[in-house]
């Protein structure tokens, strides 16, 4: 199959990034405007109060820097998800938010772990090894654009790096990631074929062109043409008609006011 249904863009495309970035803005802005520090509803390792966080965490940053750092790639890596993702986009949101949450519940230091760096993870993860895994050029050329853009995240996935930020939820949004790219499928790509040599069953023995090339691959010429037989023209051209020799006259007939010879021509 192609990929004319499955790549399209939308006002989803748009709307899904900005939605979700202004609704993290929005949970800050009230936090500054009311005083209210909402840090411990955050996820608290190995605690049953603690699992609130695994849904609520996301929405909560520590500083407007951190809340900044976190939106640029949030509407990036979302409007790339669903263009390029559309079929698996709401799982991969959804349940990225979960188990990246989970993993970081589970593992993580006893703190409260706040932010959406964790779906960060999962959005880089997801797209990077799925555009791998299916071989399809604008999927690996998502890959690769995402490597360049986010590489550098790999190494907040260790302990030691930084002591203020959670590589458990890093590390657990890149463990999400890569599962689903192993869950979920996707289409097989195919390309549209347009020459002979792009079928599967295409035989290049039996190709003519192919045919001119040796088993070193040198060209060989083709062998020269059989020898023509010559057949006269007259014996294939009809006999000429033969028509009588034919006596053309010419009769010369006068303009009417020819014969009135240069006496009625007027000077002004």
């Amino acid at each position: 199959m192609t990929d004319t249904n499955e790549f399209r863009f939308s006002p989803s495309v748009l709307a899904w990034p900005l939605y979700f970035v202004l609704s993290l803005w929005l949970v800050y802005w009230v936090e500054v405007k009311y005083h209210i520090y909402l840090n411990e509803y955050g996820i608290l390792p190995r605690t049953f109060i603690g699992l609130r966080g695994i849904v609520l965490s996301p929405f909560l940053h520590g500083s407007l820097e951190h809340l900044y750092n976190n939106s640029v790639p949030l509407v990036v890596l979302i409007a790339a998800l669903r263009y390029f993702y559309r079929k698996q986009a709401l799982q991969v949101l959804v349940y990225g938010v979960l188990l990246s949450g989970f993993i970081t519940w589970l593992i993580g230091r006893e703190s409260y772990h706040i932010g959406a760096s964790g779906l960060i993870y999962v959005l880089v993860a997801f797209m990077f090894f799925k555009g791998i895994q299916t071989g399809y050029y604008r999927l690996v050329a998502l890959s690769l654009t995402i490597i360049v853009l986010y590489g550098g995240m790999v190494w907040y996935v260790f302990p030691g790096v930084e002591e203020n930020i959670s590589w458990e939820g890093h590390l657990g949004g890149l463990i999400s990631g890569f599962l689903f790219s192993r869950i979920y499928k996707t289409p097989e790509y195919k390309k549209e074929i347009v020459y002979d040599w792009q079928r599967p069953d295409f035989d290049p023995k039996q190709d003519p062109f192919m045919k001119r090339f040796d088993e070193y691959g040198n060209f060989v010429n083709p062998p020269k043409p059989e020898d023509i037989e010559v057949i006269d023209a007259e014996i294939l051209s009809p006999p000429a008609i033969q028509y009588p020799s034919l006596r053309i006259v010419y009769n010369y007939v006068p303009k009417p006011n020819e014969d009135k010879g240069d006496n009625d021509s007027s000077i002004n």
